[in-house]
């Protein structure tokens, strides 16, 4: 199906079957998630914020862990950026924990400490969006709104065989319609939820289980044999793989770590300061050009500590961390908002993104 679609893409008889039957298979077959304990929309933003990019599994003890610390939003908002952070490490994506502080901060300040309960209020916080909003509104307050996830996106591609890539104007435009078109009337939240459960269970990016889909009788994609090549994706660039430093700077018993800023990659996180190889350049000349730039002080590269691997979205990394030595004790921070020296059995006060975390248990080890 090319292009965008009428927003009933199906006639009244068939969409009251594709919704009593989703629905009916997800009474049977919804997991037993934290989060649907009950409907405390705080639980609920947090755990549609925490799914953003990220699965089920990987999601529910960092959702446990927070909870344990934050139990309320209020809780959220008294608390520091560097706790907060804290207690997200290892769940990557940290522009979510920060953007989870700073709506805590503003649901106290404008809306009396509770979540808005309209879609509009939502979308103006950070981290919320249009389907965020949705699902918080439909599964919290029971608004009739649809949530498009990626769960979702296949379900639909591939039951109305829409066949323009994801991530295109005409794509996100159908999409949309067929969710507005299909939503049950004060069934929302259950309905959202039974789509995401659908795609995560048996409608999978590869090997979907067709023969127990409740769906599948009307599914394009089945009729025709397409499931495999649906949805159609755009075809992505080769991944920049980067060589990166870092220095170890140890006095005393104490070793030195740096700031990151607020905002960007690993945004208020605390790291062993370095950077990015350049072309022409070994590992210890790399090393010593950053941190002249971001320190301000010359440095003397001594033995490797070790070499970690990691993948981001869009690049990977391979970071060479080295002891080091300052020549000068008059540091100034060009890039870093903030610097410390910090005793080895403290490190784990300070929230780190996964490469410097390992390097800090290799010197704790």
């Amino acid at each position: 199906m090319n292009g965008t679609l009428d927003p009933l893409p199906m006639n009244k008889n068939l969409k009251s079957k594709f919704q009593k039957r989703l629905l009916i298979w997800y009474e049977k077959n919804a997991r037993d998630l934290p989060w649907r304990k009950n409907k405390d929309p705080y639980r609920i933003w947090v755990s549609e914020i925490m799914l953003q990019q990220t699965r089920v599994e990987t999601v529910i003890p960092y959702y446990s862990r927070w909870m344990a610390f934050f139990p309320t939003l209020d809780s959220v908002a008294v608390a520091r950026e560097d706790q907060v952070l804290s207690v997200w490490e290892g769940l990557g994506y940290y522009s979510r924990a920060r953007n989870l502080h700073r709506a805590s901060k503003i649901i106290a300040e404008e809306h009396q400490g509770k979540l808005p309960r309209d879609l509009i209020s939502l979308q103006s916080l950070p981290g919320v969006g249009r389907y965020t909003a949705g699902a918080i509104g439909s599964i919290a307050f029971g608004i009739d709104a649809p949530a498009l996830d990626g769960n979702v996106r296949r379900v639909y591609t591939r039951y109305f065989n829409v066949s323009t890539p994801l991530q295109t104007s005409i794509t996100e435009r159908t999409l949309w319609q067929i969710a507005r078109g299909l939503l049950p009337s004060g069934r929302a939240g259950k309905f959202n939820q039974a789509l995401m459960e659908l795609g995560a269970l048996i409608c999978l990016p590869k090997n979907p289980d067709c023969n127990i889909c409740p769906l599948a009788d009307g599914c394009l994609a089945n009729k025709l044999n397409l499931q495999e090549s649906l949805p159609v994706r755009k075809k992505k660039s080769p991944i920049p793989h980067l060589q990166v430093t870092a220095a170890v700077l140890q006095e005393n018993g104490k070793v030195f770590l740096a700031k990151r800023p607020p905002d960007g990659l690993l945004g208020g996180m605390w790291e062993y300061p370095g950077g990015k190889q350049e072309n022409n350049e070994t590992l210890p000349e790399s090393l010593r050009r950053e941190i002249l730039e971001e320190l301000s002080v010359p440095i003397t590269v001594g033995e490797p500590l070790g070499v970690y691997h990691h993948a981001y979205t869009h690049y990977k990394v391979t970071l060479h961390a080295f002891h080091c030595s300052l020549e000068s004790r008059k540091l100034q921070l060009t890039f870093h908002t903030e610097s410390a020296w910090v005793s080895l059995d403290s490190l784990s006060n300070y929230p780190m993104g996964k490469l410097d975390r390992l390097i800090s248990l290799k010197l704790q080890s």
